[in-house]
C-alpha cells in the first residue's frame, strides 16, 4: 500500500500551533445555520435533509537516518448539505461558512436532487430513524496535536539511530496524525457534535548487501490505530526497529521457499489485510447489489448468498463493529447520524450480514442501518463505508505455538506485503513481509519468495484454528479507497494467529509466473 504523502519541505511547525488553537464555530452558530439549512429543505418539499460542519487537523512528520525531511500541518472545512427530494438525493458544499452560503448551497442541493430525478431507476427508501442530541469526543490522554513537535521529531530520529547502530544501511520514519471535528444535524431531529483522532506510527530499516549490492527491507508492525499520542509513547518502537534490522539482514541469505500445498500460519499482522480484501469489501452491501463496481469491482457474495453461504470454516466468525476500542473507524454515530453498533458478517462460518448505511436496508428485507456510512470531507457526499471488520478470538486459551505445533509442513508469515484480488472480491493472491519454515511443529530458517494463492470460500473452510484472545491484535489501514469520485477511509481489522491447511504457496522468484 502507498503512503499518501504530498507534502512540501520544511514548513514551519509553528503553523500547527496556530492552527490549533483556532476555535471551531461555537454550537450556538452551528444551530442556526443547521436551522436555516433544514427549514430551507423543508420549504422545498423534501422528505429529509441533513447539514454537516466539518473541520480536519493533519499532521505529518518524515525523518530518514539523522535527518528530519518534512514537516506538514495542514487544516481545512466547511460544510455539506443532503436532501432527499421524491426519493432522489442531491448534495452541495462549500468551505464558506456563512448563513447567506449555506442557504445557497441548501437550494443548489435541491436543484441537483431534481437533476438526478431524470436518471433515477429507483427511489431511495429511508428506513425509520431515531433523533439524536449528543456530544462524542474520543477519550484520550494526549492530544497528539498538544503534544510538542520536538518531541516527535525526536522520537523518530532515535529510531532511525538505533537501526544503524544495530546495522541497518538505511531507515526512514514518520508519524501521522489526524484530528475530526464533525457537527450533524438532520430533519428528524438529531443534533449531533463528535471529535477523534487517528495516528499512525512507521519506519522502514534497509540492508544492504555490499557484495552483491541487493537490498532488503522491513517495515515496522506497528499498525495505525484509532488511539491519540499515548499509543506512540506506550509502542516499544527501539525493541521492534532492532528486531526489525536483524531480519531485513537475515533476508539476504533467506532460503527461496519450494512451491506446492503447505500449512500457513498468519499472524494478524497479516492476516487483517486478508481479512480487509475478502470480507470486508466482499460484504459491502452497496457493492453486492452492483451500485460499487467501476472503482473495485462487485463482489461473489450477492444477496441472494446471505444465510446461505459457507463463508468459512466453524472457527470463522467475524464482526463488524464501529464501536471497537481503538479502531480507526470507532465513533459513535455514523455520517448518516446513525448510533452505530457491533453486529455479525459472518457467524461460525456462516454468512449472516452486510455493512449498510441509510436508505440500504429495505433492498434486503431489513429495518434499519448498521451504521456505516462515512464520508472523508465535508465536500463529500456519504457513502457506505468498512467498519472494523474484525476475526473473532477463540473462547479456549490457544497459542500461536500451539497452532505451530500442528504443523508438520507449512510456512508462519507476518506483516502485510503485496496483494492482489480480483473484481468479485474471489480470488486472490497475498505476499506478506517476514517468512519462516516450519517442520514438524517447529519454527524453522527464514524463507523468502512467498505468495499463497487461494479464493474466498476455500480459504476460510481451510481454516481449522485459531488462538485465544490474549494473542488479539488490530491492524488495519488508514487509507481504504472506495467510490467515484474517490473516497478514502480509516478501518481497523483485528484477528489472533490462525492456521490455514493445504494453501497452495508460489514462488514469486520464478521467472516462467
Amino acid at each position: 500500500m502507498t503512503l499518501p504523502i504530498s507534502a512540501a519541505p520544511h514548513v514551519q511547525s509553528q503553523t500547527l500551533a496556530n492552527l490549533t488553537t483556532r476555535k471551531f464555530i461555537p454550537k450556538s452558530d452551528f444551530k442556526k445555520l443547521s436551522g436555516i439549512a433544514l427549514d430551507a429543505a423543508k420549504k422545498h418539499g423534501t422528505s429529509y435533509a441533513d447539514i454537516r460542519i466539518c473541520r480536519y487537523n493533519n499532521e505529518v512528520i518524515f525523518t530518514r537516518e539523522e535527518r528530519m525531511e518534512f514537516i506538514n500541518n495542514s487544516e481545512n472545512f466547511g460544510f455539506g448539505v443532503r436532501v432527499l427530494l421524491d426519493g432522489t438525493w442531491g448534495f452541495a458544499s462549500s468551505s464558506l461558512i456563512t448563513e447567506a452560503r449555506v442557504l445557497q448551497m441548501t437550494e443548489r442541493a435541491v436543484q441537483i436532487a431534481k437533476a438526478n430525478a431524470l436518471i433515477q431507476n429507483r427511489k431511495v427508501e429511508l428506513e425509520t430513524i431515531p433523533a439524536y442530541t449528543d456530544t462524542y469526543v474520543m477519550p484520550m490522554r494526549r492530544d497528539p496535536f498538544s503534544v510538542p513537535t520536538d518531541e516527535k521529531v525526536n522520537l523518530l530520529l532515535r529510531i532511525n539511530v538505533e537501526a544503524q547502530k544495530s546495522g541497518a544501511d538505511f531507515c526512514s520514519s514518520y508519524l501521522m496524525f489526524v484530528k475530526e471535528e464533525k457537527y450533524f444535524a438532520s430533519s428528524v431531529g438529531s443534533f449531533i457534535d463528535q471529535t477523534r483522532v487517528r495516528s499512525y506510527p512507521s519506519f522502514t530499516v534497509t540492508s544492504v548487501d555490499k557484495t552483491t549490492g541487493k537490498f532488503e527491507t522491513r517495515t515496522s508492525l506497528a499498525a495505525p490505530r484509532g488511539e491519540a499520542y499515548e499509543y506512540i509513547e506506550h509502542y516499544d518502537f527501539i525493541g521492534e526497529v532492532q528486531q526489525a534490522t536483524e531480519e531485513a539482514k537475515m533476508k539476504h541469505k533467506a532460503l527461496s521457499v519450494s512451491e506446492g500445498k503447505k500449512d500457513l500460519i498468519l499472524h494478524p499482522s497479516h492476516l487483517w489485510l486478508t481479512i480487509h480484501e475478502s470480507v470486508g469489501h466482499a460484504t459491502e452491501l452497496d457493492r453486492a447489489l452492483g451500485y460499487e463496481a467501476n472503482y473495485a469491482g462487485t463482489s461473489f457474495a450477492t444477496p441472494d448468498k446471505l444465510h446461505h453461504l459457507k463463508y468459512g470454516s466453524e472457527y470463522i466468525t467475524i464482526l463488524g463493529d464501529r464501536t471497537e476500542e481503538n479502531g480507526l473507524a470507532t465513533i459513535k454515530y455514523d455520517d448518516d447520524g446513525v448510533k452505530t453498533v457491533s453486529f455479525p458478517i459472518v457467524e461460525k462460518g456462516e454468512f449472516v450480514g452486510y455493512q449498510t448505511a441509510m436508505g440500504q436496508a429495505k433492498q434486503i428485507g431489513q429495518t434499519q442501518s448498521n451504521g456505516c456510512s462515512f464520508a472523508d470531507s465535508w465536500d463529500k457526499f456519504p457513502i457506505q463505508r468498512m467498519p472494523n471488520v474484525s476475526l473473532q478470538p477463540s473462547d479456549k486459551n490457544i497459542s500461536m505455538a500451539d497452532l505451530i505445533g500442528g504443523v508438520d509442513d507449512g510456512v508462519l508469515i507476518m506483516g502485510d506485503g503485496s496483494w492482489s484480488i480480483d473484481q468479485q472480491r474471489y480470488n486472490f493472491q497475498f505476499g506478506g513481509q517476514v517468512y519462516y519454515e516450519i517442520k514438524h511443529g517447529k519454527v524453522g530458517q527464514m524463507l523468502r519468495d512467498v505468495a499463497y494463492q487461494s479464493n474466498t470460500t476455500d480459504f476460510w473452510n481451510a481454516c481449522d484454528g485459531v488462538a485465544g484472545k490474549s494473542e488479539y491484535f488490530l491492524g488495519g489501514s488508514f487509507y481504504c479507497g472506495k467510490g467515484q469520485p474517490g473516497q478514502i477511509a480509516p478501518v481497523s481489522h483485528g484477528s489472533v494467529p490462525a492456521r490455514f491447511r493445504g494453501i497452495n504457496i508460489l514462488n514469486t522468484a520464478r521467472k516462467d509466473i
